[in-house]
């Protein structure tokens, strides 16, 4: 059994970011009901975005 943790937040910095309104509406409709803020949302998909083009990257190097 591992030693429980009490887990740190990481540092984060404010940043102001202007959406389109019909890309606020979908991520809002997608979060109803949902135990994810927006910020926790938008986070998630930067860093799936940011894995695939790492992956991308490695593939484009192969070939």
């Amino acid at each position: 059994m591992s030693k429980f943790r009490i887990p740190k937040i990481p540092p984060t910095t404010n940043k102001t970011i202007r959406f389109p309104n019909d890309v606020l509406e979908q991520v809002e409709a997608a979060i109803v009901g949902q135990d994810c803020t927006f910020s926790a949302f938008v986070i998630a998909a930067v860093r799936n975005a940011l894995e695939e083009l790492a992956e991308q990257e490695k593939q484009e190097k192969k070939e």
